[in-house]
C-alpha cells in the first residue's frame, strides 16, 4: 500500500490552495441583515469593509446552495435590501467604489474612522437620507456627494476640510449641516440655496466672514459660528426669520449684530471684542430669553436693556462696566440670573454681587424714584389698579403674569383674562404654589414658555400635556420626571435647586434641548454619558458639590465639559 494513500476526508489539493481568510463579519450578522435591512459593524476594528458586505444583496447566500429544507422564517429568497449600514468607530482608511452596490441605503454612518478620501460612487446612493462622516481625515468632499437629492443630514465635523464644493447648494432637502472643527476659511455663496436647512454648525473653523447668502436660509433655527475669526456679521442675516439660537462665541466681533429675528431666543456672543451696546441692537432682541455677553470689553449698559421683557438670563461676567447699572434692569419681569462678576463696578459692593440676582435686583428697585400715582403708565412689573392682570401684556405680548404674589393659588380671574388670547408665555414665579395650576392646560395650544420658579411644587406630571413647550423654568429637589416626556423642550432652567441627579439616556431623547441649567444644585457626580447629549450648546454646572469635572474644566465652558465627559465613558 502506498504511503500516499489518501484518507477519506483529506483534500489532495489543500497544499496548493490559498487559505481563505477568516471572515471579519460573522455570517450570522449578514444573514440577519438580509432580513432586517440593517447591518451594524461599528467598533469591530475593521481596516476595510469586507467584500461580502458590499455584495450582500447581490451574491446568492450560502444556504441557497445547501440541500436543506427551510422553515417559514428562513426564506433566503425573500431578503430585504440593505438600508442602514453602520461602520463607525473602526480603522477604515478606504471606502471601495463598490459602495454603489448598495443603492437602497438611507443611512450610512462612517464617523470615527481614518478616511482621507471618499469614492465618487457615493453619488449613486440616491436614497441616502443621512451621511455621517465626522471624525475622519477628509481634506475634501467629492462633488458627487452634492447630487444626493434626498439627503437630509450631512455631518462632517472633526475633519481637515479646507473648502466646500460650490455645488453643495444642490442639496435642496438638507435640514442639518455640520461643518464644525475643520479648516474652512470661507464658504461658497451657494449655501444660501439650501432652503430646507434648520441647523447649521460652522464652529471651530477659520472663517473671517460669512456669505451674504446665508440670509436666504429662512428656515434655520440654530446657527453656530463660534470659535472663528469673524469681525462682523452680514446684515443680511436679518432674513433668517426662523432663527432661535445664535452662537458667536470666541470671534473678533466689535459690535453686537443688529438682527431683527422675531423668533431669536438665545444669543451667545461671549469672548469677543464688544465695547458698546447700542439701543438699536437691543431693540431687535424682542424675544430673547438668554443673552450671553461675558468676556468682552463692554463699558456700560444702556437704559434700553429694559426693553428685553422676555429676558431670563443676562451674563455680563468679565467686562469693563464701571458706571452705575441702569435701575430699569430691576423691571425686567422674567430676569432670574444676572451675572456681573469681574466688572469694575462703582457704587455696588462686592458682597452684594455675591448674594446673587435676587438681592441685586432688590437693590436696583430701591434706587428707582417713586413716581406720582396715576401718572406712571403700567410697566411689565406693575399690575393695573383696576384688575389682577396686565391686560396690555396679554393682548400685545401674549404674556400672562401673576408672579411675586406669594399666593397659594392663581385666581380664576387671571385665567379668564387670557381666554382666546393665544397666550405664549406664563410667569407664575415667586408664589406659594404647591400644585400645578390645572387651568394652564387651557393654554396648551399656544403656550411655549412657562416660569413656575420659586414655588413649592412637589411634582408637575400635568406639564407633559403642554406639548408646545420649548422653555421652562422650575424649582425642584429632583429632576422632574415629566420633563423627560416633553420632546419639544429647548431650554430647561433648574438652577438654584436641590437636584441630585439626571438620567442622561432620557435627556438624549430630547433632541431639541440646547440649554440645560443645573447650576447651584446638589449633584455629587456628573454621569459621563451626559457628554453624549450632542444637542446641548449651553450646560451650566457651576456651584455643585461634585469633584469631577474639576472647576477649571467647568470654567472653560460647555464644549470642554462635554468633551471631558465623553472621555470618561467606559470603553
Amino acid at each position: 500500500m502506498s504511503r500516499f494513500k489518501r484518507a477519506g476526508n483529506v483534500d489532495s489539493l489543500a497544499g496548493f490552495r490559498t487559505p481563505k481568510p477568516e471572515a471579519a463579519v460573522p455570517y450570522g450578522l449578514l444573514k440577519a441583515a438580509r432580513k432586517s435591512g440593517q447591518l451594524n459593524l461599528s467598533g469591530r476594528g475593521l481596516t476595510e469593509v469586507p467584500q461580502n458586505v458590499y455584495r450582500l444583496n447581490i451574491d446568492e447566500p450560502a444556504e441557497a446552495q445547501e440541500n436543506v429544507a427551510f422553515g417559514g422564517s428562513d426564506r433566503w429568497w425573500e431578503q430585504t435590501n440593505l438600508t442602514k449600514l453602520l461602520l463607525s468607530s473602526n480603522q477604515l482608511i478606504h471606502l471601495s467604489e463598490d459602495i454603489k452596490l448598495l443603492p437602497a441605503l438611507t443611512i450610512l454612518d462612517l464617523h470615527d474612522n481614518q478616511l482621507s478620501s471618499l469614492p465618487s460612487t457615493l453619488g449613486e446612493l440616491q436614497e441616502l437620507l443621512q451621511l455621517r462622516l465626522s471624525h475622519n481625515k477628509l481634506s475634501s468632499l467629492p462633488t458627487e456627494v452634492c447630487s444626493l437629492n434626498n439627503l437630509r443630514s450631512l455631518t462632517l465635523q472633526q475633519n481637515l476640510l479646507e473648502t466646500v464644493p460650490e455645488k453643495i447648494g444642490e442639496l435642496g432637502n438638507l435640514t442639518e449641516l455640520d461643518l464644525s472643527n475643520n479648516l474652512l476659511k470661507h464658504l461658497p455663496s451657494s449655501v444660501g440655496r439650501l432652503s430646507a436647512l434648520q441647523k447649521v454648525s460652522l464652529c471651530h473653523n477659520k472663517l473671517s466672514s460669512l456669505p451674504d447668502s446665508l440670509g436666504q436660509l429662512a428656515n434655520v433655527k440654530l446657527l453656530d459660528c463660534s470659535h472663528n475669526e469673524l469681525t462682523d456679521v452680514p446684515v443680511s442675516l436679518a432674513g433668517m426669520l426662523a432663527l432661535e439660537q445664535l452662537y458667536l462665541r470666541h470671534n473678533k466681533l466689535r459690535q453686537l449684530p443688529q438682527l431683527p429675528a422675531p423668533s431669536l431666543r438665545e444669543v451667545f456672543a461671549g469672548n469677543n471684542r464688544l465695547e458698546l451696546l447700542e439701543a438699536e441692537q437691543l431693540s431687535c432682541l424682542s424675544a430673547v430669553t438668554l443673552l450671553e455677553l461675558r468676556d468682552n470689553k463692554i463699558r456700560n449698559l444702556p437704559e434700553e436693556i429694559a426693553l428685553l421683557l422676555t429676558l431670563t438670563r443676562l451674563d455680563l461676567t468679565n467686562n469693563d462696566i464701571s458706571t452705575s447699572l441702569p435701575a430699569s434692569l430691576s423691571l425686567l419681569p422674567n430676569l432670574k440670573v444676572l451675572l456681573l462678576e469681574g466688572n469694575p463696578l462703582r457704587g455696588i459692593r462686592r458682597e452684594l454681587l455675591a448674594k446673587g440676582t435676587g438681592d441685586l435686583l432688590k437693590y436696583l428697585r430701591g434706587r428707582i424714584k417713586e413716581e406720582a400715582e396715576g401718572t406712571a403708565e403700567p410697566t411689565a412689573m406693575t399690575l393695573p389698579s383696576e384688575g389682577l392682570v396686565n391686560t396690555h401684556n396679554i393682548k400685545t405680548l401674549k404674556m400672562l403674569e401673576y408672579g411675586n404674589k406669594q399666593a397659594a393659588s392663581v385666581p380664576d380671574e387671571v385665567f379668564d383674562a387670557a381666554v382666546h388670547q393665544a397666550v405664549t408665555s406664563v410667569n407664575f414665579s415667586r408664589n406659594q404654589l404647591t400644585v400645578f395650576p390645572p387651568r394652564l392646560l387651557e393654554l396648551r395650544s399656544s403656550l411655549s414658555d412657562i416660569n413656575l420658579g420659586f414655588n413649592r411644587l412637589s411634582c408637575c406630571s400635568d406639564i407633559c400635556s403642554l406639548q408646545q413647550l420649548t422653555h421652562i423654568d422650575l424649582r425642584f429637589s429632583s429632576f422632574p420626571e415629566a420633563l423627560y416626556q416633553i420632546v419639544t423642550l429647548e431650554t430647561v432652567m433648574l438652577g438654584n435647586n436641590q437636584v441630585g441627579g439626571v438620567d442622561p439616556s432620557r435627556l438624549m431623547q430630547l433632541l431639541s434641548l440646547s440649554t440645560l441649567d443645573l447650576s447651584n444644585n446638589d449633584l455629587l457626580s456628573v454621569p459621563p454619558e451626559l457628554g453624549l447629549c450632542t444637542s446641548l450648546r449651553c450646560l451650566s454646572l457651576e456651584g455643585n458639590p461634585f469633584r469631577t469635572p474639576r472647576a477649571a474644566i467647568v470654567a472653560k465652558g460647555t464644549d470642554a465639559v462635554l468633551e471631558y465627559l465623553r472621555s470618561r465613558i467606559p470603553t
